[in-house]
């Protein structure tokens, strides 16, 4: 799995009264970029990836209309999780840096070893 770029423009639903981004917006930006890289690598069922830690620092503000990219790539995969590391930049320039980690969990959400598209996804092709 590779890393994927994914334009954005920053919508005005997106900033708060200050006029910047809300904090919470780039959560939603780098779950759809993992969402879109997920889809890109063949996987069609992304409902069972519930979030197990966020983190994110802002470096620079932005504010609706600017265009940016999310870049995103996994960073660390395990038998039932990935740790994904992204970096939201405009012009070049980061401006947040942030990193996610997901479970694949079963009916009763309980944590349980990746299906075999998403194994293969992430490039794994032995879960022992």
């Amino acid at each position: 799995m590779t890393e994927l770029v994914r334009p954005h423009r920053v919508a005005f639903a997106d900033t708060d009264a200050s006029g910047r981004i809300h904090w919470t917006s780039v959560f939603r930006w780098a779950e759809l970029a993992e969402h879109d890289l997920l889809r890109r690598s063949g996987v069609t069922d992304v409902s069972r990836f519930p979030r197990k830690a966020t983190e994110a620092v802002y470096h620079r503000a932005l504010a609706a209309g600017d265009e940016i990219e999310i870049r995103l790539a996994a960073e660390r995969v395990g038998r039932t999780s990935v740790t994904y590391g992204w970096l939201v930049l405009r012009d070049g320039e980061t401006c947040v840096e942030g990193r996610h980690t997901v479970v694949h969990v079963d009916d009763d959400g309980r944590p349980t070893p990746w299906p075999a598209d998403v194994s293969a996804a992430f490039g794994q092709s032995d879960q022992s």
